[in-house]
């Protein structure tokens, strides 16, 4: 059988096919939602960041430098300053970050190229089940049930790796014969768990999708010439990913500065400036404004004010950074394109 293929009748040139661009009306109206929500949600990010520096500006400008360096909160003798809840802020997010970024990591990693297929929707059904869990369910759940036994931990590792400073506990023979418990609970390392258990479903999330997005073609040749899965993963997937886990990783980070409630009920409170972890005793930015506010005067609402401006400023400058990371990725650019 023989088949003819169509030819081009003479005199007839080829000529490329027009498109259309018009925009039609109901583009232009996603056109314009879309730039009035995007105006209106940095008009409100903007607005509150003015609102915190007019209402913090007079205690900025009272205590002047003093307000970053001092670590004593004591309104009644006009001793005002965040050094000790900053740091305080740091130790809990810090801590969160080490122990959520590993189990993120895993368990995207497992769900984009490990699990089999009919159990990768309840995987990601559990993590997205995680981060719909409200923040006083996980304060109350590191209250009753990992307050008790985190001490057994805390004082493992006082014995264990006291060597290093931020393993030390004040005061506090590990190896007394009439162990302390009371020394290890309430601790940064006690809130930073279950800080890590909040954010661990937004770090795996983003770090999920991206796998997801790596070339299936490269990810078929590198398999095609010989490589095994996780060599396959080691190759195309992290190389692909790299910006994905900086950003999931920082956009983590944020989220752990600003825990409030969760950080209330576990942590024992006190404005000290120190980097033992496992010591009784910190306090948060985020902490000290949900219990001093209430009863805050004038002047005292002024300066938690500026604490939160602080706070502000900072989770700002880390979901920039992690805007930017994921953006200059080959992942960014391919979803951007």
């Amino acid at each position: 059988m023989t088949t003819y293929l169509p030819t081009r009748p003479e005199g007839v040139e080829d000529r490329p096919r027009k498109l259309n661009r018009r925009s039609t009306g109901v583009d232009r109206v996603f056109a314009w939602s879309a730039t009035a929500v995007g105006t209106v949600v940095l008009l409100i990010t903007g607005g509150i960041g003015l609102f915190l520096l007019y209402s913090g500006f007079p205690t900025l400008q009272r205590y002047g430098w003093t307000f970053f360096t001092e670590t004593e909160w004591n309104p009644e003798q006009d001793t005002i300053g965040i050094a000790a809840v900053l740091g305080g802020t740091v130790s809990v997010a810090l801590v969160a970050l080490v122990i959520a970024f590993p189990l993120a990591f895993l368990t995207a990693l497992f769900i984009s190229d490990y699990a089999p297929a009919r159990i990768k929707g309840l995987c990601i059904s559990a993590v997205d089940l995680m981060a719909a869990v409200p923040s006083l369910i996980y304060g109350i759940w590191g209250f009753w049930l990992l307050r008790p036994h985190v001490g057994e931990v805390a004082m493992w590792l006082h014995q264990n790796l006291g060597f290093l400073p931020f393993f030390q506990v004040k005061d506090t023979d590990p190896d007394a014969a009439m162990p302390e418990p009371l020394k290890y609970q309430g601790s940064a390392f006690l809130a930073g768990i279950a800080v890590a258990m909040m954010v661990l479903p937004m770090i795996c999330a983003v770090m999920r999708e991206v796998f997801s997005q790596a070339p299936p073609g490269e990810r078929e040749a590198a398999l095609a010439l010989g490589s095994t899965r996780w060599g396959m993963v080691r190759s195309v997937v992290l190389p692909f990913g790299r910006g994905g886990i900086i950003g999931g990783t920082m956009l983590g980070l944020g989220r752990a500065l600003g825990e409030t409630i969760a950080v209330v009920l576990i942590i024992n409170q006190a404005e000290i400036l120190k980097p033992r972890v496992i010591e009784t005793g910190t306090n948060t930015i985020s902490a000290l404004i949900a219990t001093k506010f209430s009863d805050a005067s004038e002047a005292q609402l002024s300066a938690l004010l500026s604490a939160g401006l602080v706070l502000f400023i900072i989770t700002l400058i880390i979901n920039t950074l992690a805007s930017i990371a994921v953006s200059r990725s080959r992942s960014g650019a391919d979803a951007d394109a």
